[in-house]
């Protein structure tokens, strides 16, 4: 293993900075071996993953489904290539010239009855491009199962994934993790809530069975770490955390950590599609991924073998480490990346306001006169939702928002990624940042069940003074 050069008399270099997942990292950057295409970079990991690369000296080209302007400002030196992996010409386009692609897209968000069909049809598309290409390596992150039980469909389908993409001349390194905490993951998120908003926990008989959770900084560091380390090239490695836990453990030690005292009421059997739409309308993670990721329950997902640990040698956090990190994150408000930053499905290509051929059928403007300064007002516009509430009628969004969540829609319990800013894109309960100018406008795009579109605009300006 290459030791990182470290001189006394120099300046530290800019991945060794202890705000990043990857600062002690044993492996060593090897920018040199050309672009690196990060897939799905608009995503939970994705998005945490480019600044880590970047950071480490890599050119690193981020794949997006649409432009827009935050990208360029989140990663300053990245190359933003808008491109879809439906379509075999955006990915020709996205993989020229690249040496090596991190394959983190999945169509988890379309549901159960449809993402495994998009899966292998997206993971085939790249395969294809990649050989064209010339690609040399392709780094995937699957999900951890043993192939050889019953696999919820989620899991058979990254199984799928994994061998279409490995059928291709690159040479592919697949990681496996099971389940991944840490701010903004959906497995916290859902773990979180349910300790935080039921005081009778239900546990059903495959609530028992064994997990290996891995914290998101750690698998972070396998990524990183796979690409710097070139014997990982061709293999596939089970990655997980110190601690093997029960489902019902996880949940205890949330409890535990929130302070809250919970009563556990043991259930012989369970309906794993009707936990996970009771867990739906109970977090503010939405049906379509609840169901996918309960599924997964029914087996248990520890590592079979770890030998990626002697190549990648690193002390993992330990499950309570992870939590702790992530509400951590939360208290400081500084979640950089969030489940719900891809959900729903193909919102960043939803019609925008601009490009609405007719104005709107209705219109209701309401229009307040104040002597407090354009930054005051907006830095309180940009406070709504979330634990902050609304202006007024709190009840009536809550009720709006619970209707949704019953039709299996979004929800306004969905919340926000941070409290007390805002940037384009993130969602704020059943609304996405379609628009935002600092100090001047905030234009909020509905994403609740509607029988139609809805937009939601906050505009600060000053008064037109009156004529004499």
């Amino acid at each position: 293993m290459s030791e990182i050069p470290v001189h006394s008399d120099s300046p530290l270099p800019d991945y060794l900075d202890e705000s990043l997942f990857c600062h002690d990292l044993p492996s060593a950057p090897r920018p040199q071996i050309g672009t690196v295409l990060v897939t799905g970079a608009s995503g939970y990991i994705g998005g945490r993953l480019v600044p880590e690369l970047l950071a480490r000296g890599y050119r690193v080209r981020a794949m997006v489904r649409a432009a827009s302007p935050e990208y360029a400002a989140r990663w300053p030196g990245a190359d933003i290539v808008v491109a879809d992996a439906l379509q075999p010409g955006d990915l020709e386009r996205a993989l020229t010239g690249v040496h090596t692609a991190y394959y983190l897209i999945h169509s988890l968000l379309l549901g159960p009855s449809h993402f495994g069909a998009a899966d292998l049809h997206a993971a085939d598309n790249f395969r294809h491009a990649a050989d064209a290409a010339g690609v040399a390596r392709i780094i995937y992150l699957g999900g951890l199962g043993d192939a050889r039980g019953a696999l919820s469909a989620h899991l058979h389908s990254r199984m799928k994934v994994a061998h279409a993409l490995a059928g291709g001349h690159a040479a592919v390194t697949v990681l496996r993790a099971a389940v991944i905490i840490g701010s903004g993951s959906a497995s916290y998120e859902i773990i979180a809530h349910l300790a935080r908003q039921l005081f009778l926990v239900p546990v059903p008989r495959w609530a028992r069975n064994k997990c290996q959770p891995i914290a998101i900084r750690d698998v972070v560091k396998y990524l990183v770490g796979a690409l710097e380390t070139p014997e990982t090239a061709g293999n596939e490695y089970d990655i997980g955390g110190p601690d093997i836990l029960s489902y019902e453990h996880m949940l205890r030690v949330m409890a535990d950590l929130l302070g809250r005292k919970r009563l556990y009421l043991y259930l012989p059997v369970g309906n794993v599609a009707l936990f996970g739409y009771v867990a739906s309308l109970v977090t503010p993670v939405p049906a379509a991924i609840t169901l996918c990721l309960m599924e997964g329950l029914a087996s248990e997902v520890v590592c079979g073998h770890q030998d990626i640990r002697s190549l990648i040698p690193f002390r993992p956090l330990s499950y309570r480490q992870a939590v702790v990190r992530a509400m951590s994150r939360e208290d400081q408000d500084q979640v950089s990346t969030r489940w719900s930053d891809a959900y729903p499905p193909a919102h960043e290509l939803a019609v925008k306001l601009r490009d609405v051929p007719r104005p709107p059928r209705y219109l209701a403007t309401r229009r307040l006169v104040t002597a407090k300064s354009p930054a005051s007002i907006f830095h309180a516009v940009c406070r709504i939702g979330g634990r902050h509430g609304w202006f007024h009628n709190n009840w009536l969004w809550r009720l709006r928002g619970a209707i949704d969540r019953l039709l299996l829609g979004v929800g306004d319990a969905r919340g926000r990624r941070r409290s007390s800013a805002l940037e384009i894109n993130d969602v704020v309960g059943f609304w996405r940042v379609e628009d935002l100018r600092p100090d001047a406008r905030l234009l909020l795009r509905a994403e609740m069940k509607l029988p139609g579109k809805a937009w939601l605009e906050f505009t600060i300006a000053p008064e037109a003074p009156e004529s004499p």
